[in-house]
């Protein structure tokens, strides 16, 4: 067996070991977020009435379902990684391990630190702490993004010399301190944007797999393997969180999920260079938060709203689609999306 059929296996066998693992503790999960009482609240009627009408049948579902797909993450990374100078060299399972500095030491902490910034403020929202019914501001989410992505970008330049923006079609540019903004710009917006698009049952877990989808197979073209393997064991839980988050919902994906996930996936975009193509790729996420942002000017500048609702899927709610035919048709276009996205990149790859 030659060694791209070997990361081949590799990626494929973990995304499925994921989804087991993850598959087989979710019951337990759901039983204990409903012991705790950690159930979604609802923002009241005078603050949003039109999201308060529509989802006022799902006040008490389990939130911090996200849990599943970062500690089955974090777990197997960690568990491979000290298992691995145990057995034998030439091993099968000892070649399981994908934990590296090079390429997924950076999106594992990413996708970590900032699903335990997520879980406070899911607590705080179950538990009604911060204005508006619970939970940080926007304005504190937004800073919370920036100095996650602060550290890292300090690693890319620092850590792993890192200071190249890739102009698609055209070439490679050395941007120097410019690669820093650059880069806490593409994680807010891509935190930001996840977090929007976490409002239906599936929604955002769809959207979400079909973007580590693709860049598995980016960073698999690149030869950057075991980022191959870590997108595929996301995929993997995303899947297995997906069973239990299709309508009807048994929990919800939660700021532990959405914001751990946006976070890495806008550092997997940085790591592959294709940061720029970030906005094909996730273009569901594109839809959502540029809804939100079209809803506040609209809102400031001609004192009326120009949907009835923010986000985009919200709006399509209030008149009248029903919740799943939304979710199953952002995922269709999300896949297209997807697939256009990976064309582009291997596109360019071929043009240098």
């Amino acid at each position: 067996m030659n060694l791209e059929s070997f990361e081949i296996v590799r990626v494929l066998l973990l995304s499925a070991v994921a989804f087991v693992v993850a598959f087989a503790w979710a019951p337990l999960l759901v039983r204990a977020l409903q012991t705790w009482n950690i159930g979604k609240s609802i923002r009241a009627m005078s603050d949003a009435p039109v999201f308060a009408k529509l989802h006022e049948k799902k006040r008490g579902t389990p939130t911090m379902g996200g849990i599943l797909i970062w500690w089955t993450v974090l777990v197997l990374a960690v568990v491979l990684y000290y298992l691995a100078p145990f057995l034998a060299e030439d091993s099968l399972l000892s070649r399981m391990n994908f934990l590296t500095r090079s390429e997924t030491l950076l999106p594992l902490g990413a996708l970590v630190a900032s699903a335990l910034v997520g879980f406070i403020d899911d607590y705080f929202n179950v538990r009604g702490i911060g204005p508006k019914g619970g939970g940080l501001r926007m304005r504190h989410r937004l800073l919370i993004y920036t100095a996650i992505a602060v550290v890292g970008a300090w690693w890319f330049r620092v850590k792993l010399d890192w200071d190249l923006l890739h102009i698609p079609f055209v070439g490679d540019f050395n941007i120097g301190f410019w690669y820093v903004p650059f880069f806490i710009l593409v994680i807010v917006s891509t935190a930001f944007s996840v977090n929007e698009a976490d409002g239906l049952d599936g929604l955002a877990g769809g959207a979400l797999l079909t973007s580590f989808g693709a860049y598995a197979l980016i960073a698999f073209a690149q030869g950057h393997y075991d980022l191959a393997v870590f997108c595929g064991v996301v995929l993997g839980a995303l899947l297995a969180f997906l069973w239990f988050n299709i309508h009807p919902a048994k929990f919800f994906m939660g700021d532990t999920g959405a914001m751990s996930l946006g976070v890495t996936l806008g550092v997997v975009a940085m790591l592959t260079n294709s940061a720029l193509f970030l906005p094909i790729i996730g273009f569901v996420f594109v839809i959502e938060s540029l809804s939100v942002l079209v809803q506040l000017f609209f809102r400031h500048v001609f004192k009326r709203r120009l949907f009835k609702s923010s986000p985009f899927h919200h709006h399509l709610e209030a008149i009248g689609w029903p919740e799943p035919q939304i979710v199953m048709r952002l995922w269709v276009i999300s896949m297209i999306a997807a697939a256009v996205g990976v064309s582009f990149v291997l596109l360019d790859a071929l043009a240098k």
